[in-house]
């Protein structure tokens, strides 16, 4: 399978899904259809809801016991735990980012342009002080939740190789705000670990997941915020992911962190392919990779031969 057809399979189902049998998979409540708008405001609410009743094992994670396992644990805050600070109040560890989204993204066709925030809770920092880009491929375990606890989906044991841009929006996003760490070192049984990796959890509106387009099977209904807890192990930086020379960030032609948005050959396209996973992004017959100047460091200069301010490997006439 070619890599732009595996690209369009992976951005449909966006994480691999865990196998269910058909008795096991959970009931999904019809929903009428909603405006990008209106959801925006209830999915916020939610969100904001969850996070002023809700604590983590902060405790735990400032002084580990000697059995600790590192995972995130969320609690109401009621009871023996009335005492907890809530999520919202971790101004140190809760990110927030407004998104604007597009209607047009989902299919619409109301022209709608709607901010979204993107909740990001870094619980620790990786040892590694770099950050992935929306552009590159990350190794992580990951647990995808409802906002009720309910999971969907998971790779807590094994290592998962993601290309952030080939996952929903808020996820890549979020895990933009995690640092990883080091390794991987060999265990001697076939296995490997890292350490000092950063963790976290991205609280997800469903305008930067899958809004109405949940995939088939996955137990998610329609206008649903999602909840991922992540460890952030490792990432490959500058990643080219179709190998025209160009990393996949500078293919963020508008610099909106969303690079499935920048096409400059969609006109022509019988499938739709964004640049950065388009070897010929102008359609012109000539590869990106030999429109392009790279020196021995990897740097890349884009030339303009004719002079129009349009870069060679954009402009189809150049």
């Amino acid at each position: 399978m070619k890599k732009k057809d595996l690209f369009l399979l992976v951005l449909v189902f966006a994480l691999t899904w865990s196998c269910k049998k058909d008795d096991d998979k959970l009931d999904i409540e019809v929903v009428p259809p909603q405006s990008l708008s209106e959801t925006a405001i209830e999915d916020d609410a939610e969100i904001k809801e969850y996070l002023q009743t809700h604590f983590y094992n902060y405790e735990e994670f400032d002084n580990p016991p000697t059995d600790f396992d590192y995972k995130i644990k969320f609690d109401t805050i009621a009871g023996d735990n009335a005492g907890k600070t809530p999520i919202i109040d971790m101004t140190d560890n809760l990110k927030t980012e407004v998104i604007t989204v597009k209607s047009s993204d989902f299919g619409r066709d109301d022209d709608e342009e709607v901010s979204h925030t993107l909740y990001t809770l870094v619980v620790r920092e990786g040892e590694v002080e770099e950050h992935p880009t929306i552009g590159d491929y990350t190794v992580l375990h990951y647990e995808g939740t409802l906002i009720d606890g309910t999971a969907f989906d998971a790779s807590v044991n094994v290592e998962a190789r993601l290309y952030l841009s080939s996952t929903v929006r808020g996820y890549g996003n979020g895990v933009e705000y995690l640092s990883p760490g080091t390794g991987p070192f060999e265990n001697g049984d076939g296995t490997v670990s890292f350490e000092g990796y950063g963790i976290g959890a991205v609280f997800i509106p469903s305008g930067l997941g899958y809004f109405d387009r949940a995939p088939s099977g996955s137990g998610i209904a329609s206008y649903t915020p999602l909840v991922f807890k992540i460890d952030l192990l490792s990432f490959e930086a500058n990643t080219d992911f179709d190998g025209d020379g160009i990393p996949s960030i500078l293919e963020d032609l508008d610099g909106d962190g969303n690079l499935n948005n920048d096409n400059t050959d969609q006109d022509t396209e019988r499938i739709f392919l964004p640049n950065h996973n388009d070897s010929d992004d102008d359609a012109d017959g000539i590869p990106t990779i030999d429109e392009i100047d790279i020196d021995n460091e990897g740097n890349v200069t884009f030339r303009d031969t004719d002079g129009d301010g349009i870069s060679d490997h954009l402009d189809s006439d150049s």
